[in-house]
């Protein structure tokens, strides 16, 4: 049976965006090869966030991630 794991990705600022893409592709590629499946759910958070939201993230940010 596949187990599924549903997971919050914040990106992060810097190099973060783009080292997070790449273990995002790792993961996917091993998934398969121990009956996973990552099921990805991305959240705009951080210095852009606050940039234009006056906060790092929505005052609901929490209840947002408490499915994962």
């Amino acid at each position: 049976m596949i187990k599924t794991f549903r997971i919050a990705v914040i990106a992060g600022d810097g190099i973060g965006p783009e080292v997070i893409t790449e273990a995002i592709r790792v993961a996917d590629a091993a998934a398969p090869k121990s009956d996973a499946r990552c099921e990805w759910t991305h959240f705009p958070w951080g210095t852009d966030y606050y940039f234009q939201n006056g906060r790092m993230a929505p005052a609901d940010y929490l209840d947002t991630l408490a499915g994962f």
